[in-house]
């Protein structure tokens, strides 16, 4: 079995494994930062061995390079009253940031 980790970022938790590339929201830290470090590690898998945490793995961290900031797809929100004559359309472009996980660490 391969080693991964689920990690919590911008309220939204990922499965992570080395070697993949992940995109989350934009965070502070990361600007001109290159590499990231996760450290809300909920749980880690290496080989037949479970760790998990409650809530938080302490010791814990997935060490990421990171690959630049990008805009996701633009996402429309359409509200329609029927009979109403009543229509508003919305829509936003979310900022979000590319990482390259390096590896699993836990101490």
């Amino acid at each position: 079995m391969e080693k991964y980790a689920i990690v919590e970022t911008g309220s939204k938790q990922y499965w992570v494994a080395p070697q993949q590339v992940i995109e989350v929201e934009l965070m502070d830290v990361a600007e001109g930062q290159k590499e990231v470090i996760l450290d809300q590690v909920m749980l880690v898998q290496d080989g037949g061995q479970v760790k998990v945490g409650t809530p938080v793995i302490a010791g814990a961290k997935v060490v990421c390079e990171n690959l630049g900031e990008f805009r996701g797809p633009k996402l429309v929100h359409y509200r329609m009253r029927k009979r109403k004559s009543s229509r508003r359309k919305q829509g936003h472009r979310q900022d979000l940031l590319k990482l390259l996980v390096k590896e699993i660490k836990v101490s």
